[in-house]
């Protein structure tokens, strides 16, 4: 969809985005959703499924895996890090 918004193909827009960026599109939109998935874990008492769906996962354990990924801490560590 942002490649035909930007007038390109889906593979110019992916590697020019790339190289401006230095991360993939996807990549990019997944770091942004763990950013809010952060905020929220950190500024509010909202379930961690209620997280996991309000940024677009089905189910806790993938939100986890890749929250993970994303800051080397499951979202449960996170939370109890920044009640301290």
């Amino acid at each position: 969809m942002m490649a035909n918004v930007a007038g390109m193909s889906r593979t110019s827009f992916s590697e020019r985005f790339t190289s401006l960026m230095g991360v993939t599109p996807l990549g990019y939109v997944t770091q942004w959703r763990m950013q809010i998935a952060r905020r929220n874990l950190i500024e509010t008492d909202a379930p961690l499924m209620r997280i996991a769906e309000s940024i677009g996962y089905g189910s806790e354990a993938a939100f986890n895996r890749a929250f993970k990924r994303q800051f080397n801490a499951t979202p449960g560590e996170m939370r109890r890090a920044s009640t301290r």
